[in-house]
């Protein structure tokens, strides 16, 4: 008996705290639901006291569990600053998002979030959700709100400006960038981001500074050395370029887009042996018919007119619509007769990236602008 009047009266004084500082002064409905599991546990302790029954073990754990157990873990985790109400929405919120249900995700996290306006995770919630939606600037404004209470959070910062990228407004991705590395260098992908848009305004400098950051933090990330030889090869600093291109190799074999830049600078150079050994290293994927219309070039310059005729044919059959195109290109004229017209113009060849075309297209301007230059010259020496 004497148990039982000390279970009352702990219940009762847990009751009035979850009730008053809880209920009232939070006006939050959530904490009803632990004062309804209470009033329970205090009714069936109430009958067993006056009626003497429900005594047994399984009445005694619900009293135990509604009346103790239940509001005293309320009370230890929010004595650790932890919003009870806050853990409790957030958690039916990640079950809504298991089933699928986002819609009703969002509403329990709206409803939080006009509760508890400084509420991390149902911020950091909706932003993802919004983003995974399409809603760019929403998830944008969530982000913002969750650096408001948690400032140090970069992942979150990151974010931003990934958005803002893809809403087009590049200038203020760039400066929130900027910003992000300056406070923690050590995030790669964001210099990575970061040089890949300043490479699109052609600051080329500045993007192989945050390239090489970027390398700092991960070394082993092939791509990362790839994209600062494109910027190397674009500020015409070819030797390094070729280092970076070497590097990728280094770092993955399989990085055929490497070979292909590997044999444009072997060729500025005007070192045919080790451009022919790269172009044959590079054919794959995207740069395939690049690779092949190279060669032909290559031994056209040989004088090999055969092989010329059997790699140009190779580009054509990948990308039938360059026929007309190689056919009337000058340096091929020796082996016009020998290009194979296509049966069909059907045939879709692999599209190349903007990044990759632009470095295509610039490196080859390159040789070609050398090849005039040169034959400028050696026509003034003969005079």
């Amino acid at each position: 008996m004497i148990e039982k009047i000390i279970v009352s009266v702990v219940a009762f004084l847990f009751f009035t705290y979850v009730f008053i500082f809880k209920l009232i002064k939070r006006n939050d409905t959530t904490y009803f639901t632990i004062l309804i599991i209470q009033a329970i546990g205090i009714l069936i302790n109430f009958i067993q006291i006056i009626f003497n029954i429900f005594n047994g073990i399984v009445f005694r754990i619900i009293v135990y569990l509604f009346c103790i157990i239940i509001p005293a873990a309320v009370f230890i985790i929010e004595s650790k600053n932890i919003n009870f109400s806050e853990l409790v929405s957030v958690g039916i919120s990640k079950i809504f998002l298991f089933f699928g249900k986002t819609k009703n995700a969002k509403d329990t996290l709206t409803k939080l979030v006009s509760k508890y306006d400084k509420s991390y995770a149902a911020h950091k919630m909706l932003a993802e959700i919004y983003e995974k939606e399409g809603g760019m600037r929403k998830a944008i404004d969530e982000y913002i709100k969750v650096l408001d209470i948690k400032g140090d959070d970069y992942k979150s910062y990151f974010k931003i400006p990934k958005l803002l990228n893809e809403l087009g407004k590049k200038e203020e991705a760039i400066e929130m960038l900027e910003i992000l590395v300056k406070k923690k260098p050590d995030l790669w992908d964001a210099n990575q981001m970061l040089g890949d848009l300043l490479m699109e305004q052609e600051k080329f400098k500045k993007a192989a500074n945050a390239y090489i950051q970027a390398i700092k933090n991960n070394a082993e990330n092939a791509e990362l050395y790839y994209d600062l030889g494109i910027t190397y090869s674009r500020m015409n600093e070819f030797p390094l370029a070729k280092q970076c291109f070497e590097k990728t190799i280094e770092v993955d074999s399989n990085f055929y887009n490497s070979y292909y830049r590997l044999g444009q600078i072997a060729l500025l150079y005007r070192d045919i042996e080790a451009a022919e050994k790269y172009f044959l290293q590079s054919i794959y994927g995207e740069v395939e018919e690049k690779s092949y219309f190279q060669l032909a070039k290559i031994y056209i310059i040989k004088n090999d007119k055969n092989k010329a005729a059997m790699f140009i044919n190779r580009a054509v059959e990948i990308n039938p619509k360059n026929y007309d195109k190689y056919s009337i290109e000058p340096m091929f004229l020796p082996i016009k007769n020998q290009i194979e017209k296509p049966v069909s113009f059907e045939k879709e060849a692999l599209v190349q990236s903007e990044k990759e075309k632009a470095i295509s297209d610039y490196l080859d301007n390159t040789y070609n602008l050398t090849k005039v230059l040169n034959e400028k010259e050696s026509k003034k020496g003969k005079f």
